[in-house]
């Protein structure tokens, strides 16, 4: 038994002994996943959180508001988390699940694959299988977005929608050794071992010094802001996930599997499922010829103003709006 093991357990003992078995477990202990939103009254109001078991994976997603349902899929370096600043005001229309993608946020367990189309049939699983949802709107951003594409491609019949936020579509258009070339983390997060290596135990400082590259303004966008839309308790959320080793991988991962991703949109099925696509300032001519041969009744197609990469955090009342108004058909 190591230490970590010996210290809960003598814990639990002192707590049983002290107030009884109903409190033998302290929240914090047992809530981890709840640390962003414990003192949101926001949160609290609306929203939960709950999981579910898919395949082997512990599906960590949160779930408020009423209406017809949203499935919210986050990218990397984010969870389910990235979604907060507008998932109020999506509640006051729908039903909002914001997801943690398997092996990712508080999901826990390791899935067959990080390919987006393997992605897809778990989050397809967990929406239709458990929550009984078979007529979801499906909006992703970043690799969540070539997760939602998928979804929709697998399964238009469960997919009243498709929002596509921000990410060039790896597939006919891009092949995996130029999308690596598109920017230096694409290239980095490929390699084998190496990132996890030279992040190591320095996460929190490697996201906050990533943020600020991506956003409006920063370096991958041709300027030299080092300004960041996320603030130090955002970073801590994100951070405390992606500390751990194996949820480290995970996110490198999404990148290492873009060969596979490309093969998988070559093969998938253009889905007519009505699309939203936004995207950062200036970038929706590039990212709109990337997913057109594969998405082909966009509907409407936005860049969202003064937002680099990320939209929500960046622009969430333009962003909120823009949904408001896709999902009200």
């Amino acid at each position: 038994m190591n230490t970590a093991t010996v210290r809960a357990a003598a814990l639990a003992l002192i707590l049983v002994l002290t107030f009884g078995t109903a409190c033998a477990t302290p929240t914090d202990a047992a809530a981890p996943y709840a640390t962003a939103t414990r003192s949101d009254p926001e949160f609290a109001r609306t929203f939960r959180h709950e999981f579910a078991d898919v395949d082997g994976i512990r599906m960590h997603y949160v779930k408020g508001g009423t209406g017809s349902p949203v499935v919210l899929i986050h990218g990397w370096p984010q969870t389910w988390y990235g979604w907060w600043p507008v998932m109020p005001e999506l509640a006051k229309n729908h039903t909002v699940y914001a997801v943690d993608l398997p092996g990712l946020g508080d999901s826990t367990g390791t899935p067959t694959g990080y390919d987006k189309a393997t992605l897809a049939r778990y989050v397809h699983t967990l929406v239709t299988d458990r929550l009984k949802v078979r007529d979801a709107a499906v909006i992703g951003h970043d690799f969540g977005a070539a997760v939602a594409f998928q979804y929709a491609s697998q399964f238009p019949g469960d997919t009243a929608r498709l929002g596509y936020l921000d990410l060039p579509l790896p597939g006919p258009a891009i092949d995996a050794a130029t999308y690596r070339t598109l920017s230096w983390h694409i290239a980095f997060h490929t390699q084998r071992r190496v990132p996890e290596a030279v992040v190591g135990d320095d996460v929190r400082d490697y996201l906050d010094l990533f943020y600020p590259q991506v956003s409006f303004g920063g370096t991958a966008f041709g300027g030299t802001s080092d300004r960041s839309p996320f603030d130090g308790n955002e970073i801590d959320e994100f951070a405390r996930t992606y500390s751990r080793p194996e949820v480290l991988s995970g996110g490198f991962e999404l990148y290492r599997a873009l060969d596979k991703d490309v093969r998988d949109t070559v093969a998938a099925a253009p889905t007519s499922v009505p699309t939203l696509l936004m995207t950062a300032q200036g970038q929706l001519d590039a990212i709109r010829g990337t997913v057109a041969p594969r998405i082909t009744n966009i509907v409407r197609a936005a860049d969202v103003p003064r937002a680099g990469h990320w939209l929500v955090e960046e622009n969430p009342q333009f962003v909120a709006a823009e949904l408001g108004r896709f999902l009200a058909g």
